[in-house]
């Protein structure tokens, strides 16, 4: 049976489907619980697989999914009735019906958001925006230059920010003497709770003292850190969930089996509620945090610019090639996990194992492209930090630097060839790296702070090691790169 002429999935069609599909013990939507801002694949593969194991003893958590930018996505929710498929590939693949949503909000829907973030039922705001979403400056601080944050600031009746919107739902809170929500964002930026909940009180304090002054002693932002390899969603995944379900599913979502949501203990209901639905509440995220930053994001970006240069388009098929594979793993040993802090009950070097086990996964096809994209946000976090660290006890970790050398030939590769540049900074990125030698362009991007600390700048070691290892990787040397 073609798609077209299948039914689309819906609480009506959950009864029919085969036995072996997963799916809710309810048949209507849940109440709004969570406002959740970026229904991403990431989220609805992630976060909201949690929630739907806590709805099936708490039916009070429904997500009412917020997209800022693009309706895509909540259409495509709204038409399910918010149910789509999780399709787990790994050694053993399944297939399980999600249930978490139960409204669909795009950049129109301005006063259906303003209503769920005052409604007293909604007790957490949950966010995957992406790193770049925080409208954070280097440092970590809130960006009153951003343009999003200026535009909000300025008394705009729509934010457009994030940002904009959890302190607008929170100042309705504190006006109409209600009880503040939990904020809690699932991004991979470093310290994310205590940064978040400093950028809320910092854009509050431009207009309002008072209100800033309760979000500092009322507002909890828990820490966290997520984890799940999810890839895009193609049309092979479509008509394959198609065949299985026999229905037709425009919101699929695919990751492999592991997942974790780690989640800094602040006494919450709502940490308690999804510790319940197997996530793990913690006084150290930062342990589980560098840990995964350092050791599945770092390696994860080293694999996608060495392997895009070396003409693999998956994480998989970099795994299979064996020098870079290699390369990987000792850079795991060697390099990152002396930088972590012990962390009780965490085996490090069993977690090298677990990733690297990861990563080979050929029932998962991450496209390298998809990691690589958005390198100036991410690369101070997974990289960045892990260089630091060394530099500070005098050492130079070679691998460490060719990996930060192959995202600057990438750059010069990516911009020469005139492909698009998939960053924030894009066209900053693509003019740093339009002509001259590494070190040209090395020294460009750090003199805007693109990608590396400015103070690099005056660490002629190490920007002569990343110049070095650029020029190598933009010409093919690998065989002195990956030794």
């Amino acid at each position: 049976m073609m798609q077209h002429d299948r039914p689309r999935l819906s609480y009506a069609v959950l009864d029919r489907l085969p036995s072996s599909v997963s799916r809710p013990d309810w048949r209507v939507p849940p109440p709004v619980g969570i406002v959740h801002f970026g229904p991403g694949a990431f989220h609805r593969a992630h976060q909201a697989a949690y929630v739907d194991t806590l709805l099936a003893t708490d039916p009070t958590w429904g997500i009412a999914a917020v997209s800022l930018r693009s309706k895509g996505t909540v259409t495509d929710l709204a038409a399910q009735q918010g149910l789509y498929t999780l399709a787990v590939r790994d050694v053993e693949s399944a297939h399980r019906i999600i249930g978490a949503h139960s409204a669909f909000l795009g950049p129109d829907d301005s006063a259906q958001i303003r209503a769920l973030l005052a409604a007293p039922t909604t007790r957490l705001v949950t966010t995957t925006v992406t790193e770049k979403g925080y409208c954070l400056a280097p440092d970590g601080s809130l960006d009153f230059n951003h343009p999003d944050i200026a535009h909000d600031l300025a008394g705009a009746e729509v934010p457009r920010s994030v940002i904009g919107w959890i302190v607008a739902g929170l100042e309705a809170r504190h006006a109409a003497g209600e009880a503040a929500f939990v904020v809690m964002p699932c991004d991979n930026l470093a310290n994310n709770g205590a940064k978040l909940h400093a950028a809320l009180i910092a854009y509050a304090g431009a207009n309002d003292p008072y209100l800033a002054e309760w979000i500092a002693g009322e507002v909890r932002v828990p820490g966290t850190m997520v984890d799940s390899i999810t890839p895009a969603t193609d049309e092979a995944l479509y008509g394959d969930v198609a065949d299985v379900l026999g229905v037709v599913d425009r919101a699929t979502v695919q990751r492999e089996a592991f997942t974790q949501w780690v989640i800094e203990d602040l006494g919450t209901a709502a940490g308690a509620a999804l510790a319940s639905a197997g996530a793990t509440l913690t006084d150290n995220v930062a342990g589980y945090e560098q840990a995964k930053l350092r050791v599945l994001n770092g390696s994860h970006s080293t694999l996608a610019y060495a392997g895009l240069l070396r003409g693999a388009t998956s994480v998989a098929e970099a795994m299979q090639d064996a020098p870079l594979a290699a390369f990987v793993d000792a850079m795991i040993r060697d390099e990152i996990l002396p930088t972590l802090p012990t962390v009780a009950g965490f085996d490090h070097d069993a977690y090298r194992c677990q990733i690297l086990a990861r990563f080979r996964n050929p029932a998962i096809v991450h496209r390298l492209d998809q990691i690589a994209g958005d390198g100036s946000q991410k690369l101070p976090y997974r990289l960045g930090d892990t260089l630091a660290w060394h530099r500070a006890r005098g050492e130079l970790p070679r691998r460490v630097i060719v990996a930060l050398g192959c995202w600057v030939a990438f750059l010069m590769r990516r911009s020469r060839g005139g492909v698009t540049i998939l960053d924030p900074a894009g066209a900053a990125l693509a003019a740093a790296a339009a002509d001259g030698d590494a070190a040209a362009v090395l020294a460009r991007l750090v003199a805007d702070g693109l990608g590396f600390d400015s103070a690099l700048a005056g660490d002629g070691a190490t920007m002569a090691a990343i110049a070095t290892a650029a020029d190598a990787a933009f010409a093919g040397a690998w065989d002195s790169l990956l030794a």
